[in-house]
C-alpha cells in the first residue's frame, strides 16, 4: 500500500479521488482543484491511496478551515473517505495515522472533524471516529456533532461558532448554501436550481466564496446546506431524482 500526497506540483496531473467524471463544458473537477490550490497555500494536505479510487483524507489548520468552528491549534479534517472495494483493508487507519503523526509533528493540540449522530451522506462516519478515540466536543441541530481527538490531557475543547447556534437564514422560500470544497456542487447545484424551477420552485443559491463567509455560515457543513422557509432540509448533494424523493417525503409528512 502506498499513500501519495497531492500538492501544488502535481495537483493538475493527479486524480483527486472524489472527483466525478467531467464532461465537456463542465467545471466540477476544475472548480475543486482551484479551491484546493488556494487552500494548499494555507496548509491544506491532501493524502490519498496511489490509485484511482475514493481513498483519501484532506485536512488543514483549523484556523484556515472553511467551517464555522473554533478550534485554535488543531488540524481540521475537511473530508475523510474510503469507499467501495477499498473498505476493510486498513486504508482508513493508515490515512488517519498519517494525519495524527503530521499533527503531532506540527505541535498541534489534536484533530477536529464535523460528523453526525448517525452516519449521513458526505460526512465522516461517527461510529468509526469514536472507535478511534474521537470525543464529542459540541453539537448543533438537527444532527451535527463536532468530534475531536486531543493529543494531550487538558487540551482546549473545540466548539461551533455562534453563527450555527443562532442561524440567520431567510424565512421565506428556498435557500441553498454551498462552496467548491466538493466537486459535486459545481455540477449539481445548477441541476437542482433548474429542476426546482421546472417544478415551480425558486431556489436562491448562496455561493460561499471566502473563508470569512464560511466561518460565519449558518450551517456547519458549508459544502452544501438546503433550507426552506428558514428550516434546514438536507446536507445531501441532490440530483434531480433525489430532489424528487425529497419533495415526495415532504408532501407525505406535510412539511
Amino acid at each position: 500500500m502506498e499513500l501519495k500526497r497531492v500538492n501544488l506540483d502535481n495537483l493538475e496531473q493527479e486524480h483527486i479521488c472524489c472527483a466525478i467524471s467531467e464532461k465537456k463544458g463542465e467545471t466540477s473537477v476544475s472548480s475543486k482543484k482551484q479551491w484546493l490550490r488556494q487552500r494548499m497555500k494555507e496548509g491544506l494536505v491532501f493524502l490519498k491511496l496511489d490509485e484511482r479510487g475514493k481513498v483519501f483524507i484532506e485536512y488543514l489548520p483549523a484556523e484556515a478551515a472553511w467551517a464555522p468552528v473554533e478550534a485554535p491549534g488543531y488540524l481540521y479534517i475537511d473530508c475523510f473517505w474510503v469507499s467501495g472495494k477499498y473498505k476493510g483493508k486498513g486504508y482508513g487507519d493508515a490515512l488517519l495515522e498519517e494525519c495524527i503523526a503530521d499533527g503531532k509533528a506540527q505541535g498541534k493540540k489534536g484533530l477536529v472533524v464535523l460528523s453526525t449522530k448517525k452516519k449521513m451522506p458526505f460526512l465522516s462516519d461517527p461510529g468509526y471516529l469514536k472507535y478511534k478515540g474521537f470525543i464529542v466536543a459540541d453539537t448543533c441541530e438537527p444532527y451535527y456533532e463536532l468530534l475531536y481527538l486531543p493529543f494531550e490531557e487538558g487540551a482546549q475543547v473545540p466548539k461551533f461558532c455562534h453563527s450555527v447556534k443562532k442561524a440567520a437564514v431567510p424565512k421565506d422560500g428556498w435557500t441553498l448554501y454551498y462552496t467548491n470544497q466538493c466537486p459535486h456542487t459545481a455540477k449539481y447545484v445548477p441541476v437542482l436550481v433548474d429542476a426546482a424551477a421546472e417544478r415551480g420552485i425558486k431556489i436562491q443559491p448562496v455561493h460561499i466564496e471566502s473563508r470569512e463567509a464560511a466561518q460565519n455560515a449558518p450551517n456547519p457543513f458549508t459544502t452544501y446546506a438546503l433550507y426552506r422557509d428558514g428550516e434546514f432540509l438536507t446536507n445531501e448533494i441532490l440530483s434531480e431524482k433525489s430532489f424528487d424523493k425529497l419533495l415526495t417525503r415532504m408532501n407525505e409528512t406535510g412539511k
